[in-house]
């Protein structure tokens, strides 16, 4: 009996190495956008239209990617007040209909 030719044996992904791999720096994902959101990275842009020298429209565009706690140390909180984000939704909804009906109740009495 004659033994059918074995294929090489590869090595496993772990111990490839490519030329374009670096031996420092993060190995996946979770490592980049950890650094990201430690370090926080802004990207700003901007888009005019002109037509024959006019300016018809800019959009300036700003978008910063950080943690939370990154942001906070940058003075950045906006969505601490934001009703809709701080759970307030509900206090500001009552409130106005609590308005609303001392407003209904004022205009009937003075006509």
């Amino acid at each position: 009996m004659t033994e059918s030719p074995r294929a090489p044996e590869r090595p496993g992904p772990s111990s490839v190495t490519g030329p374009y791999e670096r031996s420092s720096g993060p190995q996946s994902l979770a490592d980049v956008l950890d650094r990201v959101l430690d370090k926080g990275i802004v990207i700003a842009g901007d888009i005019q239209v002109n037509l024959l020298d006019i300016e018809l429209l800019t959009i300036k565009i700003r978008l910063l990617v950080a943690s939370v706690d990154r942001a906070e140390e940058m003075g950045i909180n906006w969505w601490k007040n934001d009703p809709m984000l701080s759970g307030k939704r509900d206090e500001l909804e009552q409130e106005n209909k609590e308005l609303r009906e001392r407003l209904e109740a004022l205009e009937a009495r003075h006509g």
